[in-house]
């Protein structure tokens, strides 16, 4: 079984900064991707970054140029740096990972359970 555990979220300012990590456990062959994804209250999941396991990343316009998405493929782990934030940013903040367990067959998605993100005065 695999799981996805994310650490770092909080209350912080506008303008402020977070880094969130998450961390894969499990039986695991390769991690193709991971990245991260957020809901507010009333909206739907939308995502944030993403990263594959070759460093191509993919970012929602609202948090380029503000968050950095990172990962290390050999302890199965991805980051968010969050800076410049803005309250239009609070959510809970999900760890997404796309995971083929074994040498044959074929990959899967997982989620972590998430981490709630608030930016206000």
């Amino acid at each position: 079984q695999v799981q996805l555990v994310e650490s770092g979220g909080g209350l912080v300012q506008p303008g402020g900064s977070l880094r969130l990590s998450c961390a894969a456990s499990g039986i695991i062959f390769r991690v193709n991707a991971m990245g991260w994804y957020r809901q507010a209250p009333g909206k739907q999941r939308e995502l944030v970054a993403t990263i594959t396991r070759d460093d191509i990343t993919n970012y929602a316009d609202s948090v380029k140029g503000r968050f950095t998405i990172s990962r290390d493929n050999a302890k199965y782990t991805v980051a968010l740096q969050m800076n410049s934030l803005k309250p239009e940013d609070t959510a809970v903040y999900y760890c997404n990972a796309n995971i083929q367990r074994l040498r044959i067959g074929g990959p899967n998605t997982y989620w972590g359970q998430g981490t709630q993100v608030t930016v206000s005065s």
